[in-house]
């Protein structure tokens, strides 16, 4: 998969993974009817959301260590939940954390490699003068 489809698709699944946290805590499966306090976990995504849509390197490396937190709320609820809705719901967090976490790792991945051969090339330089 070439780069920009990747960047495209860790944009798609962090903004799904932030609408399909609003729809879960309001309406889908609040702890209590008529939605909860719980939607507040949906804040943290947004501040990725911007660098994430830029393109911005930094903000997609650390995005994709942050990510791994709702990763791991996903397969807690999806192991624990008692309502089958919330169980489907972890599921399909889980997908989009898995997503979001390899398309952003992959897409970083070249520009990762130009930065070490730079580093390599300017140690190397300062090793001769």
């Amino acid at each position: 998969m070439q780069a920009p489809h990747l960047h495209k698709l860790a944009s798609l699944s962090l903004i799904a993974l932030i609408l399909l946290g609003v729809a879960w805590e309001m309406w889908l499966a609040p702890f209590t009817p008529g939605g909860s306090l719980f939607v507040l976990k949906v804040l943290p995504l947004l501040f990725p959301l911007s660098g994430v849509l830029k393109k911005n390197i930094y903000t997609l490396q650390w995005a994709s260590m942050f990510i791994l937190f709702y990763f791991i709320e996903g397969v807690v609820r999806a192991m624990g939940d008692a309502d089958a809705i919330s169980r489907g719901l972890a599921s399909i967090e889980i997908i989009l954390c898995v997503t979001f976490f390899f398309c952003a790792i992959f897409y970083v991945r070249p520009y990762k490699k130009i930065a070490k051969a730079k580093m390599a090339e300017a140690k190397k330089q300062t090793q001769e003068h």
